[in-house]
C-alpha cells in the first residue's frame, strides 16, 4: 500500500504536549504496543523489565547533548537565536548554525554572549552559508576549538525543542534543570543538538534491575542533529534526512551479532539506535564503525535486519519519526496506538511519556 503525508496526521490536544520532565525519570507511563497479536496495553516504565526476557539486549545510545543553544546580542542592541549543529571539518572552532533572525546578519560580523555571571563573550560570524535543504545557515566562530565546550558550558542552554517554552525570567533555574534533565543518565559522548528522548526515562537503578534480571544494555553513538525532526514538505518519498554521525564499537557489534545468532531479541532504544544498527546491518550482522554518516530514512519497504524491538517516545504528526515507527511495527497498529494515547491523556513528544513496540 502506497501511503501519503496525510495518512501520518493526527490531532493532539495541546494540553497533552510536555513541556517539563516528571519528577523521577522511570515514572512515565508505557504504552506496550505487541505486534503479534496487534493488542495495546498501559504500564509504567519502570515495570519495563516485565515486557521483555532473559537474554535480550537493550541497545542505548549514548551521545551526550552540547547546550547548543545560544542567545546572543548584536551592536544595535537586537537579540538572535542562536542553534549551533555541528562544526565544520578540521575547524573545532567553527559551528555550523541556524540563527533567527537571520535577515540582518553579515560576514565578520561580532556577537555577544552572556555567561550566568554576566559576564560577556564575543563570538564572530564568519559566514553566511546554504545548507543541503536550501536554507540559509551562518557560520560562527566560538574561538579556540579546544576551548569551545568550557564555553559552552558557560553560555549556552540546552536545546530544547521549540514547543517547549521557557519563562526569562527564571532562566538561570530552568537552563540548570534542563541541562540535566534534557541528558540520558548514560550520556558520555558529547556532540548531539537534540536529545535521544526515548534514553530520558531510564534511571541508574532502572538500569542495575535490567541487567540483575538478564538483560544484557550495551551503548552505541548517534549524534543527533535537528535533520532527524525536520517536517515533511512535500511527499513521503521525496523527503530526506540531513546526514548524522554515527559509531558502532566493536565490542558492541560482536555482541549483538552473537546475540542474533543465539535468537536472542535486540531492542533499540530510540529512533537513533534503531537507525544506527540498521545502517550499521547488513543481513543481519552488524559491522563495527567509526564516526560515519548516515542519512538513512526509514519508509515504508525498509526491511529491518538487525532490530526486534524499539522503545520510543510519542512524534509528531506527519514526522519522519512517525513513519519510521508505522514503518517498524505496522501504519494501522501504530495509529491506533496514538489515538489510545491521547484519549487515555498520555504525555507526548520530548518530555513526554514512552512506548515499547515489541
Amino acid at each position: 500500500m502506497t501511503y501519503t503525508i496525510a495518512d501520518y496526521e493526527y490531532d493532539l490536544p495541546h494540553e497533552l504536549i510536555a513541556d517539563k520532565p516528571l519528577p523521577e525519570r522511570d515514572q512515565s507511563r508505557l504504552l506496550v504496543i505487541n505486534r503479534s497479536d496487534q493488542s495495546i496495553s498501559h504500564s509504567r516504565f519502570d515495570k519495563l523489565a516485565e515486557f521483555l526476557r532473559k537474554g535480550d539486549v537493550v541497545v542505548v545510545n549514548d551521545t551526550k547533548v552540547i547546550p547548543a543553544k545560544l542567545v546572543a546580542r548584536r551592536a544595535s542592541g537586537g537579540f538572535v537565536r542562536v542553534l549551533l549543529i555541528k562544526h565544520e571539518a578540521n575547524q573545532p572552532g567553527i559551528w555550523q548554525a541556524m540563527v533567527s533572525p537571520i535577515k540582518r546578519l553579515k560576514p565578520e560580523e561580532v556577537l555577544h554572549v552572556s555567561t550566568a555571571s554576566g559576564e560577556e563573550r564575543p563570538i564572530t560570524i564568519k559566514a553566511i552559508v546554504t545548507a543541503d535543504d536550501g536554507f540559509k545557515r551562518v557560520l560562527v566562530d566560538l574561538g579556540p576549538g579546544a576551548s569551545v565546550f568550557e564555553l559552552l558550558n558557560e553560555i549556552g542552554q540546552a536545546p530544547l525543542p521549540p514547543y517547549i517554552t521557557r519563562d526569562q525570567n527564571n532562566s538561570t533555574i530552568d537552563r540548570a534543570a534542563d541541562l540535566k534533565r534534557y541528558q540520558t543518565v548514560f550520556a558520555d559522548a558529547p556532540g548531539a543538538v537534540a536529545a535521544p528522548t526515548a534514553g530520558l526515562h531510564f534511571s541508574n537503578q532502572l538500569m542495575q534491575d535490567l541487567t540483575a534480571q538478564g538483560i544484557t544494555i550495551v551503548k552505541l553513538t548517534l549524534h543527533v542533529g535537528p535533520g532527524t525532526f525536520k517536517p515533511i514538505e512535500n511527499s513521503v518519498e521525496e523527503h530526506f534526512i540531513e546526514a548524522e554521525t554515527y559509531s558502532v564499537s566493536a565490542e558492541t557489534a560482536d555482541f549483538i551479532n552473537q546475540a542474533k545468532k543465539e535468537g536472542r531479541r535486540i531492542i533499540a532504544v530510540g529512533t537513533t539506535s534503531l537507525r544506527a544498527l540498521e545502517s550499521a546491518g547488513n543481513n543481519g550482522h552488524v559491522r563495527a564503525v567509526t564516526n560515519e554518516s548516515t542519512s538513512l530514512y526509514i519508509r515504508p519497504g525498509h526491511d529491518f535486519t538487525i532490530v526486534d524491538g524499539l522503545i520510543t517516545n510519542f512524534h509528531l504528526s506527519r514526522s519522519s519519526l512517525l513513519i519510521l515507527v508505522s514503518t517498524f511495527a505496522g501504519h494501522d497498529l501504530i495509529m491506533r496506538a496514538y489515538k489510545e494515547a491521547i484519549n487515555e491523556k498520555y504525555r507526548f513528544y520530548s518530555y513526554g511519556d514512552s512506548s515499547l513496540i515489541i
